[in-house]
């Protein structure tokens, strides 16, 4: 149980930070950007790059990013040809507190970017939900993909028990394109949009069932660069924002997306009207935001 401090790059802390944003807990320490509450284990990341783990977790959770190179030794960023034939995966609804995870893999051949640029495929998150909704449908029709969408039930089920944030996303990645590569032509490249470093994507892939022989690059903000990430991106975004509609429709209550206020408020009203039984059916219990909204039920 002795504190852990690491030193980390930008663009570690930027992955932790999107890793643990459910846990976020409000601080006034002006020497830190960002504090987080995981479980019994406490996660500070200070504006010198340092980020200290103390708590009864703090050896398993700290691990996470102790095994990522540092800058000297890191790889170089691996390039995505256009020309090649492609699968590419992404994942939507990691950071949002209500709704499962929906991960999905595409294979895109060269001779399909015209057409896919006719359509005004892009970054999901430069598209509107309406924009994707309309594209969706279409892309799901006309490009080979294996998508995997997993319920707040499911997941409330996995995590903490046997994944974490980070395991469980390369487990449905992992699933996806061994599924999918069972179905197509062995593409030339496998891309994913990276959530994490290399190393602890093999780690924790080393735990899983299912593997293939076929290496994968981890590319960050891969699907403005990617279309056959940009596919998946937008897929994924779809089917996650119908589970949250139909999650919503099924308790009666509009669920927001992401982690905000928003979400506590609905949190707390669905507690009262269906207990914790009934928030675990769509939300994701370990996030802070269950704590939150359990405070805001006992205030008078």
């Amino acid at each position: 149980m002795n504190p852990i401090v690491l030193q980390l790059t930008s663009e570690q802390i930027k992955q932790l930070v999107q890793t643990y944003q459910g846990f976020a807990v409000p601080h006034k320490d002006p020497y830190k950007t960002h504090f987080f509450k995981v479980h019994s284990t406490s996660i500070s990341v200070y504006t010198t790059g340092k980020v200290l783990f103390q708590g009864k977790e703090a050896a398993a959770l700290a691990s996470s990013w102790q095994t990522a190179p540092s800058p000297k030794q890191a790889k170089p960023t691996a390039q995505i040809n256009q020309s090649l034939t492609t699968v590419g995966s992404d994942e939507v609804g990691n950071g949002s507190y209500f709704g499962g995870i929906a991960v999905v893999a595409s294979f895109v051949r060269p001779d399909q970017h015209q057409r896919l640029k006719t359509l005004g495929v892009g970054d999901s998150k430069t598209l509107t939900d309406q924009k994707i909704l309309q594209l969706a449908p279409i892309l799901e029709k006309e490009i080979d993909h294996q998508a995997l969408l997993l319920s707040p039930q499911k997941y409330n089920e996995v995590v903490p028990a046997r994944y974490n944030a980070v395991s469980v996303k390369v487990a449905l990645h992992n699933q996806a394109i061994f599924l999918l590569l069972k179905k197509i032509e062995k593409p030339q490249q496998i891309i994913i949009d990276a959530f994490t470093s290399d190393a602890n994507y093999h780690k924790y892939l080393k735990k899983e069932a299912n593997h293939f022989s076929q290496p994968v690059s981890l590319i960050e903000k891969a699907e403005g660069q990617c279309l056959a990430v940009a596919v998946s991106s937008i897929i994924a975004r779809s089917l996650f924002l119908n589970q949250l509609k139909d999650l919503g429709e099924a308790v009666g209550y509009q669920l927001p997306s992401g982690a905000g206020t928003a979400s506590d408020k609905v949190a707390s009203q669905l507690l009262a009207a269906y207990g914790r039984a009934g928030l675990a059916q769509t939300a994701k219990l370990h996030f802070k935001n269950t704590e939150k909204a359990e405070n805001l039920l006992r205030r008078p």
